[in-house]
């Protein structure tokens, strides 16, 4: 694709404002008082933003996921997002920070230059997608941090109901390894495959949504269906818990978003209009299509709908307009929803809480369309010459790469932890209840 000087510098804005550009600079601290700024609102506004991400895990997926379940395993879920979160943010700290973002060149990692984190202190900076400002490199750390936690998280979904708890830990930890890290290095790194073929991911579209949509399809078709699927009653236990969760998400996301510029400007406020808009598009789409094609609108469109939005826009929070958004987000709804609604049953597998359906097509539609949207003809940031066929190929390309890595990835992880563990619990504690036979205990009394 050829682009002038200042289409080249929009898209390494846009990269570059998602905050995943190596420039960790380790200047003494002298050195940085005169050539680095670091201003206190955007550090401040970056803390926020890393605990909103925080907040989309625990509480807000755990509820989200724990809502959708029978009573009987609602704990469960609460259990595999938590324990998940909390073992990824060691991993992370140990060596996961390094693999991804090391200052490595290679293509595919980060090297291990900064295993346990060594040479940061509280005086090394992170770049941000201004020149000379930047923020802590600590605070970058963390922000990222809470991007890998949630992604396992997200697969669980998939085969919720069915897996063993020995597996699921197992799985999650040799996962972000063999999947996570290297994507997210391609991705976000300026030495990474995929930076280097000039992909667009504002925020996650494909390290975190596609990533996490593909290997929940691998997990569900491996694992197989849960007893008694087609057959049984398996409607969520509670819409409630599953809106407040959806809700957390949606505030969540926000950070997720608008933290992804690492900065407090306009750019922020750009990722932020567009969480907004794309989100209430998908909803509107979502509970439309039930409406006209089985006669009602659901709560459980309405909050499947919401999360097909925030998903789409992702990858395209920091570089489309919030009209683009509305259109983008009513777009994804729309696939998502013939994906969960037709696709899963026409091929009878069982993914229990529609990850690959939502996060999945969400993240390739959202990916994709970033190519189309960011066009200034339609709103968006690209510059005069940019080109929309151009960008979609490439945008293709990036989804085609996170795809194959993902899977053949997945099912090779899936398969040992299968050798080594077993992945799915025995027919007498499914029938009971992962809550009971793995935990213990019950989330509810009566």
């Amino acid at each position: 694709m050829s682009r002038n000087t200042s289409q080249r510098k929009m898209i390494m804005r846009v990269l570059a404002g998602a905050g995943f550009l190596a420039g960790i600079a380790s200047v003494p601290a002298a050195a940085q008082e005169t050539v680095q700024v670091m201003d206190k609102g955007d550090v401040a506004w970056m803390m926020i933003a890393t605990i909103l991400v925080l907040f989309m895990i625990v509480p807000g997926l755990a509820l989200f996921y724990g809502g959708l379940v029978r009573t009987k395993n609602m704990l469960s879920v609460l259990m595999q997002c938590t324990m998940i979160a909390a073992m990824v943010m060691v991993i992370w700290v140990v060596y996961g920070y390094s693999m991804a973002f090391g200052g490595g060149t290679g293509a595919y990692w980060g090297g291990l230059g900064k295993v346990f984190l060594a040479g940061v202190t509280p005086d090394s900076m992170a770049a941000t997608f201004t020149d000379g400002v930047v923020i802590p490199e600590y605070l970058f750390i963390a922000f990222q941090m809470t991007f890998a936690a949630i992604t396992p998280a997200l697969i669980v979904g998939a085969f919720a109901e069915r897996i063993k708890f020995s597996a699921v830990m197992l799985f999650s930890a040799l996962w972000v390894t063999v999947v996570y890290f290297p994507v997210a290095h391609m991705v976000w790194d300026a030495s990474g495959l995929i930076f280097n073929i000039g992909a667009l991911d504002f925020a996650g579209g494909t390290v975190v949504h596609i990533n996490a949509g593909i290997a929940a399809l691998i997990g569900a078709l491996m694992i197989g269906p849960r007893i008694g699927y087609g057959r049984d009653m398996m409607a969520p236990h509670s819409m409630t818990l599953t809106l407040v969760g959806a809700g957390i998400l949606w505030v969540g996301w926000f950070g997720f978003n608008a933290g992804s510029n690492l900065e407090a400007n306009g750019g922020a406020t750009l990722a932020m209009i567009n969480t907004f808009t794309a989100t209430a598009g998908a909803i509107l789409a979502w509970a439309g299509l039930e409406a006209v094609l089985r006669g009602k609108a659901s709560m459980l469109g309405a909050a499947s709908g919401m999360i097909s939005g925030l998903v789409a826009v992702t990858p395209a929070a920091g570089s489309i307009g919030p009209v683009g958004a509305i259109v983008l987000g009513a777009i994804a709804s729309g696939v998502c929803y013939y994906f969960v609604a037709v696709v899963k049953a026409r091929f009878d597998y069982d993914d229990s809480l529609d990850v690959f359906g939502i996060h999945g097509i969400g993240g390739i539609v959202g990916a994709i369309g970033t190519g189309i949207f960011t066009s200034p003809a339609l709103g968006g940031m690209g510059g005069e010459d940019f080109s929309i066929a151009s960008q979609v190929v490439i945008q293709a390309k990036a989804v085609g790469i996170t795809v194959i890595w993902c899977a053949i990835g997945s099912a090779v992880l899936f398969k040992l932890v299968d050798l080594v563990l077993g992945l799915r619990v025995d027919v007498e504690a499914e029938r009971l209840g992962l809550d009971v036979s793995s935990h213990g205990e019950s989330a509810y009394h009566s």
